[in-house]
């Protein structure tokens, strides 16, 4: 895990849902985002579907350390969640999971 040089980390998570549980998923990551947005560090937590690709998801969220990143993962009510959240996805959280290392061209 990268992070950056104001000590944000960044990360971006795409996942699937499986055949027939779409908006299943969706309902579930619409209800989780709130409690998310309101750990610890947070900064950015947003939740999309891709655009042409029903049960396609992805979040993107900024953190404003890998210590607050930390407490969100292991949040209490996480332990609930990740079993749910594993039978309405195809594959591993893991697999889904990218950090993101910002740059901004010379002027």
């Amino acid at each position: 895990m990268t992070t950056t040089s104001n000590h944000y980390v960044t990360v971006l998570w795409e996942a699937r849902a499986r055949s027939g549980k779409e908006a299943a998923m969706k309902a579930f990551m619409t209800a989780a985002v709130t409690a998310s947005r309101h750990d610890t560090g947070n900064i950015d937590y947003e939740a999309h579907q891709v655009e042409g690709e029903p049960g396609t998801f992805v979040v993107f969220e900024r953190w404003e350390s890998r210590e607050a990143l930390e407490g969100h993962l292991n949040a209490p009510r996480m332990r609930d969640l990740i079993p749910q959240l594993l039978e309405l996805m195809d594959g591993s959280i893991e697999d889904g999971i990218r950090f993101l290392q910002p740059f901004r061209p010379a002027r």
